[in-house]
């Protein structure tokens, strides 16, 4: 792709009123992104949908010096951009009539016809639901899946972190420019998920972080996917529409069912009830589901039975072990290292796999 077909792709994302919808069909009418720009308003006014309003967007002389600011910035930063008819661009998600028509990538996201699984869940994850998603995958891991998912609070992040712990690829799908990081806690999680993945995103630098813009994202997160699986969700929230998505794009929706009375049940149930979702209660389910009947790739590297620790891991682990579960200041009075020198030893032994952090600031040995 040349400068100037970029530049009027990005133009094209900026004018108003212009989703990804109409963008591509701007495009088939008029032959390129170069075109939209160049045809009369009589014929822009011919093509179904296209009224007034976006006939004079596309007339306005600021769109290019917007995509040439965000130009600029792509080059300056060396960001990775996929063109929806590009050979880069994720088949699966060319499949959809909203995909973006130009997404951002960081990382080293390879994805080479292995199978693609979303996991979604509430931000409020209980330690159960993590402990199902831990399990899911590492059963699933044999067949060298890509594990996507939104790199939020609770579930999202549960998941990338046990495609990493199972040596697998993993993609966040971000509700922001790809440069920034939201949470800013999970900042210490970017550069693990580069190396075994990376992130995707359709939104500019300078893109302001909005509600809308999570709601916008789950497209991507449903749309890159064979299957997207929710393992916990409340009656409302963002798993749903993402699994709602997947299902609307016909692609496989699984859900784990729960108690009536459990909160973080009851949107995974409803799903369930509703047929939109097939019963999720293991591996096997997946499994059978996808019909991965063939044998499972090798790819996968069995975990280590002894893990590699330095002295200061090894006293910060002792120390867990004792009780089994301990808080960060008593971990880190015991073991005579500062708070933050305690947190960075227990995140390097959280992504050894030999302890989980808790709600609480408690950790415990696995």
């Amino acid at each position: 792709m040349n400068e100037d077909e970029l530049l009027a792709i990005l133009a094209l994302q900026a004018a108003p009123g212009v989703g990804d919808r109409t963008a591509k069909k701007l495009i088939a009418f008029c032959g390129s992104p170069q075109a939209v720009f160049t045809v009369s308003k009589r014929e822009l006014y011919s093509i179904e949908g296209i009224g007034s309003y976006v006939a004079q967007a596309l007339s306005n002389d600021s769109l290019f010096k917007q995509a040439e600011n965000e130009l600029s910035f792509i080059r300056k930063n060396n960001i990775q951009y996929h063109y929806f008819e590009d050979a880069s661009y994720p088949f699966a998600l060319k499949h959809c009539v909203d995909g973006p028509i130009l997404m951002f990538s960081s990382g080293n996201i390879a994805i080479n016809h292995q199978p693609i699984l979303s996991i979604v869940g509430t931000r409020r994850a209980t330690q159960r639901g993590v402990a199902f998603c831990e399990e899911l995958v590492t059963q699933l891991a044999p067949f060298n899946p890509i594990i996507v998912s939104g790199f939020a609070y609770g579930m999202d992040i549960a998941a990338h972190k046990a495609a990493i712990e199972n040596k697998l690829q993993t993609v966040g799908c971000l509700a922001h420019g790809i440069q920034k990081c939201y949470p800013s806690s999970h900042k210490k999680y970017r550069s693990i998920i580069e190396n075994n993945g990376g992130f995707f995103s359709d939104f500019w630098s300078d893109a302001p972080f909005d509600k809308s813009n999570f709601l916008k994202r789950n497209r991507i997160i449903a749309g890159l996917s064979s299957a997207t699986l929710v393992i916990e969700s409340d009656q409302k929230g963002g798993s749903l529409i993402t699994a709602n998505m997947a299902f609307d794009y016909n692609r496989v929706v699984m859900a784990v069912p729960g108690r009536p009375a459990d909160a973080m049940s009851k949107g995974c149930n409803d799903l369930i009830k509703a047929q939109k979702a097939h019963l999720l209660t293991s591996a096997e389910d997946v499994i059978l589901q996808l019909n991965w009947q063939q044998k499972p790739t090798q790819t996968h590297t069995q975990k280590k039975l002894f893990v590699e620790l330095t002295d200061q891991e090894r006293s910060v682990l002792q120390v867990v072990q004792e009780t089994g579960k301990e808080q960060l200041d008593y971990i880190a009075l015991k073991s005579n290292q500062s708070i933050s020198q305690t947190a960075s030893l227990l995140f390097a032994l959280e992504m050894k796999g030999v302890v989980r952090p808790l709600p609480g600031k408690l950790y415990e040995a696995i």
